[in-house]
């Protein structure tokens, strides 16, 4: 199993997902049939979000369709060799994808040899469930079980940074609310700039920064490029 789940799409200095292009190079090998998930998406068109994407990875030279131009988005998933997800909202997303009968076709796909790209949103749904994402629910998605393709929730874009003067909860704080609640989750905030690249069922984590890792009623524990899952 294939997985390539980024906290983010964009860094500061850097055009969209260009950070990116690095580590979805190393782990696309002879894959260049690829579909793209354009459903977190609510402020912009399907087509235009299909359209930023292909741009954005025009030197990798994939052959990229939008999931919501074929006539059979399900047969075109298991057709794919690259799955891509993008971010946006994750409650619109996991709707959709659930509405069209896609989350089994991805992980059939997936479990085939397809390569799973997901970005914010996107590594989200590829967790047990979206319940660690940082979006407000503004649809009722039909519940909140996800892919399930790695064992761990991810907290994109985790900073537990608030501005001065802000009364509201560090993320830490509503991460431990759900271990409370869930205690057997464990959960890794996933730094802007970091991803976790799963190859043949190993985990490992990327980027610039530390994770951190957290599990009920123990310290969040530091995690270094590297370190394996």
């Amino acid at each position: 199993m294939d997985l390539l789940l980024l906290s983010n799409s964009a860094m500061p200095g850097l055009a969209y997902l260009e950070y990116a292009l690095a580590p979805l190079t190393a782990q696309l090998g002879e894959r260049r049939r690829g579909v793209f998930i354009p459903f977190a998406g609510v402020t912009q068109s399907h087509d235009a979000y299909t359209e930023k994407v292909r741009q954005a990875l025009a030197s990798l030279n994939l052959a990229i369709t939008g999931i919501h131009t074929v006539a059979d988005p399900r047969a075109a998933i298991a057709d794919a060799e690259v799955i891509m997800v993008g971010g946006g909202n994750t409650f619109h997303l996991l709707k959709m994808c659930r509405e069209q009968g896609l989350l089994e076709p991805i992980r059939q796909a997936v479990k085939k040899g397809a390569l799973y790209v997901g970005w914010s949103a996107g590594a989200n749904l590829a967790c047990p469930t979206i319940r660690t994402t940082n979006d407000m629910p503004i649809v009722d998605p039909g519940g909140l079980d996800a892919l399930n393709l790695l064992p761990l929730q991810i907290n994109p874009h985790f900073t537990n940074a608030l501005p001065e003067g802000h009364q509201g909860e560090t993320r830490e704080q509503r991460i431990r609310e759900l271990l409370a609640l869930d205690p057997q989750l464990q959960v890794i905030g996933l730094p802007e700039g970091n991803w976790i690249s799963v190859r043949n069922g190993n985990a490992e984590l990327a980027g610039s920064k530390p994770a951190l890792l957290f599990k009920a009623n123990e310290p969040a524990i530091p995690l270094a490029a590297g370190h394996c899952f």
